[in-house]
């Protein structure tokens, strides 16, 4: 099956195996920073196949977990208005508020929706003008355009009763703080999904300015060997660059008609990250003149419960890569998937859950 079996075969991951064994010399510390990568790099077991000289560790490239529980605190708060309906995707249903999640708030009598996709949101938006729909936006750069597409379609069709709450962010800020704040890393395997909307230029900064090196990497054994045997090239050789291994879906300039969306509807804000705190410039906010379709200032007059922290998680230090989850006295125990303490373990992409699931 082509871009599959190609991808996962085991001649070609020996090989790439034995290649990267026979360059590698120097102690390196590689984070990936995507969450699918988080997945795919603990489920094909890829840390296993590598030499002692290689270590990978995960970084802030999970959107639901370096969100804050303030976030969801507020969305529950929203559902908890009689004229509003969630339009949520599914991976936000189960994460945790302070007190509460938007699965048991459903379950209360909430009124809260799973969507697919953002026309979904619109949708249900045209059939309840009446309502308050609110769109709970989360992600980088990945989902951010399709979040703009729907703000954009919203304002031609007069559906000024959509509203998005929006949490995208950016991802170079996080990567650049990474750094910043002192964590022990020699190079970056750049995110796929970001990176086929951003191109490769948002991340010439990190060799230029730090001289660490980014290649951005597929998500199949094959993608992430070599990824790693460019980076470890890179570092052998001293010549730190931004090259993309993923050549089959990212392009050099990205997706401009995304890009163009993106820039219509959010403008640069400072943002919160689990672990990092408050980043300059690393989320998006909805731009004034799409201000009709801004739940903070639409729906202002909300009661927020005030913020609870859970005792114990160390999910901020996992995401910063400080820590890995089996570093934390809850992992395993009280803290599981079916009864997730932090949003490291409850979110598909969360490094807690890739532990678990494949590296228990």
């Amino acid at each position: 099956m082509k871009y599959v079996d190609e991808y996962r075969d085991e001649d070609i991951v020996t090989n790439l195996v034995n290649e990267i064994r026979a360059i590698s010399t120097k102690p390196v510390k590689l984070m990936e920073v995507c969450g699918g990568h988080t997945m795919a790099i603990q489920k094909y077991g890829i840390p296993n196949l590598l030499p002692e000289t290689i270590e990978l560790i995960s970084g802030p490239g999970c959107p639901v977990c370096v969100t804050s529980r303030s976030f969801i605190d507020k969305t529950i708060a929203y559902s908890h208005q009689d004229d509003v309906i969630i339009a949520t995707y599914g991976d936000l249903i189960r994460v945790p508020g302070s007190t509460s999640t938007l699965e048991k708030e459903r379950a209360n009598g909430a009124n809260i929706q799973i969507v697919y996709s953002i026309m979904d949101a619109l949708m249900i938006a045209k059939k309840n003008r009446r309502k308050k729909i609110v769109f709970p936006g989360i992600g980088f750069e990945t989902t951010a355009p399709a979040t703009a597409a729907g703000i954009l379609q919203a304002k031609v069709a007069g559906l000024y009763n959509f509203l998005v709450y929006s949490a995208h962010k950016v991802m170079p800020p996080a990567m650049e703080a990474i750094i910043d704040e002192g964590v022990k890393i020699n190079g970056y395997i750049g995110p796929g999904h970001v990176s086929t909307i951003t191109g490769k230029g948002i991340f010439e900064k990190i060799p230029e300015k730090y001289g660490l090196g980014v290649v951005i990497s597929g998500f199949e054994p094959v993608d992430l060997l070599e990824s790693i045997l460019m980076l470890v090239s890179q570092i052998e050789n001293n010549k730190p660059s931004v090259e993309i291994q993923y050549t089959r879906v990212v392009k050099p300039e990205g997706n401009v008609k995304a890009q163009q969306m993106m820039e219509e509807v959010f403008e640069p804000g400072d943002d919160w990250w689990r672990g990092l705190g408050v980043l300059k410039n690393s989320g998006l906010k909805i731009k004034d003149e799409y201000n009709f379709h801004n739940a903070e200032l639409i729906l202002e007059d909300v009661k927020v419960e005030p913020l609870i922290e859970p005792e114990g998680c160390i999910c901020g230090e996992v995401l910063k890569g400080i820590k890995k989850p089996k570093d934390c006295n809850l992992f395993g125990n009280i803290c599981n998937p079916l009864n997730p303490v932090g949003s490291c373990m409850v979110s598909s992409e969360g490094a807690c859950q890739a532990y678990y699931l494949y590296n228990r």
